[in-house]
């Protein structure tokens, strides 16, 4: 609250203040209008005493322990305009009357300015943790409910409900490189590692007596993963071909959001959990949907009308054109191509740097100015393909943008396809007989071996999503980078 609004409230009830010490209409000091007959401070009841020999009772702000010094401090400036000014009817001439009751109004808006703090306070932990029943935490909670499968609210109160309801998020259909929710409860908050270190104000009073939270909270029951992406590069360096199959993994991942009418709004290597399989390869799979745009309504345009529209959780990785956007009357935010930037920009971690979004000092670029001749350049070991599409996701301008679809399909010719990009003349029937060629012996893999690896289930994804025009912009895409070296 700034200076000038606190000694505006303070004097407003300072005046009020006066007027009631007074008992008599008056002009209000340095404004020219007319008084109240009587003002009222808050916490205050009419009359002034019990009886005629009664001491006079002490005005009662209705303060808080935790704000005591600041009642003192009033109680004190009250006293003081009380022997100012109670014996003259008409009052505040004086400089020095004009200096306390501009204190006493300093005083009074810093309390305002306290109390508000302690209402945001405990507006943030509700959103943090919602009411005690189970039905306003899912609806708190819903975003994280969107890849929950049908069955994962089964016998919770409040789940037909939260399923029944038009205005609910979207449920995710499955898909392999996506977390899946198999179970959804709520039940009583408990006292993890930690917890009082970490997140104290956050805890029910039962278990921290300062704590602001509520008694219940929401439960997720997932498969388990060893590690997040981030953990699993601190201890490995994929190589370059790895390391590209993992940077399709998640494009995969992407385009299926994108393809439902979701976008995650909060990818990083934190986010990311990572499955290995028997030969070790990673398969990676994105979770914590708790930042999610999932609006049947909406879809993927978010309306931003003000500054308290909810854009997302992670700004360091937020699109150019999420994180420079502007509220106003028809302003809206397309998020169709935000998740495949912050892809771009994980990308550098996969591929052994640090990511350039993050951190401080002069290698540090901030999505709402960074120019593509600041990006950096990824390792020579990185193949040429590879690293023309890093930055093409990383594009200021979502139009010149590759989607996440037309992405992956770059990745599955540039890694399985380089004998049919190396023909001068790519035509559609030799396109037709290759993809062919790739469905036999996809089928064949599958079959033989009791368990798939990554790089066949990646070949089953690509021909399960296949379209004509998005692989031809792909192929596109790659032949005009390969003659432009």
């Amino acid at each position: 609250m700034a200076v000038r609004q606190a000694l505006g409230r303070g004097l407003q009830l300072g005046r009020a203040l006066l007027l009631r010490f007074t008992g008599k209409p008056g002009r209000a000091y340095g404004l020219g209008r007319p008084g109240p007959a009587a003002g009222c401070v808050r916490g205050e009841r009419p009359g002034w005493a019990a009886g005629p020999g009664a001491e006079p009772r002490r005005v009662g702000l209705g303060l808080p322990n935790r704000l005591r010094f600041f009642r003192q401090s009033v109680a004190g400036l009250a006293a003081r305009l009380q022997r100012q000014f109670v014996v003259r009817a008409w009052g505040c001439a004086g400089p020095c009357g004009r200096a306390v009751f501009l204190a006493f109004g300093l005083g009074l808006g810093l309390i305002e300015e306290k109390q508000a703090e302690s209402r945001r306070a405990v507006s943030a932990c509700q959103e943090i943790q919602a009411g005690s029943s189970s039905e306003a935490i899912l609806n708190t909670m819903s975003q994280e409910l969107v890849p929950a499968s049908r069955v994962a609210l089964a016998g919770e109160y409040g789940a037909v409900t939260y399923r029944k309801s038009k205005r609910g998020p979207k449920q995710l259909a499955p898909h392999p490189n996506i977390i899946r929710v198999l179970r959804a409860f709520t039940s009583s908050v408990p006292l993890l590692p930690g917890a009082l270190v970490d997140y104290p104000d956050v805890l029910p009073s039962r278990l921290h007596p300062e704590g602001l939270g509520h008694g219940r909270t929401l439960f997720l029951v997932m498969k388990n993963y060893p590690c997040t992406l981030r953990q699993y590069l601190c201890v490995n360096t994929p190589s370059p071909r790895l390391a590209a199959m993992m940077l399709l993994q998640l494009l995969e991942g992407v385009d299926h959001l994108v393809q439902q009418g979701i976008a995650h709004r909060d990818l990083k290597s934190d986010n990311i959990l990572v499955e290995l399989d028997p030969d070790g390869c990673p398969w990676l799979v994105i979770a914590d949907f708790g930042c999610c745009l999932a609006d049947e309504s909406i879809g993927l345009q978010l309306p931003f009308s003000s500054w308290y529209v909810d854009r997302g959780g992670n700004g360091c990785l937020m699109a150019p054109e999420v994180s420079t956007a502007r509220p106003g009357p028809r302003a809206v935010i397309d998020y169709s191509k935000a998740d495949a930037w912050a892809v771009g920009a994980i990308a550098y971690e996969i591929f052994g740097l640090v990511n350039p979004f993050y951190g401080q000092g002069k290698a540090h670029l901030e999505s709402r100015s960074y120019q593509e001749a600041q990006l950096p350049a990824l390792p020579e070991s990185v193949p040429p393909d590879v690293r023309q599409l890093v930055r093409a996701l990383l594009q200021r301008e979502a139009s010149k943008r590759p989607s996440a679809r037309v992405a992956a399909n770059v990745l599955h010719l540039s890694l399985w396809g380089e004998h049919i990009l190396a023909l001068k003349n790519l035509k559609l029937d030799k396109m037709v007989g290759w993809l062919l060629q790739q469905s036999a012996a996809t089928l064949l893999a599958n079959r033989l071996t009791e368990k798939c690896c990554v790089e066949t289930k990646m070949k089953m994804l690509f021909l399960a999503n296949l379209e004509c025009e998005t692989l031809c912009q792909a192929a596109l895409l790659l032949c005009s980078w390969r003659a432009a070296l």
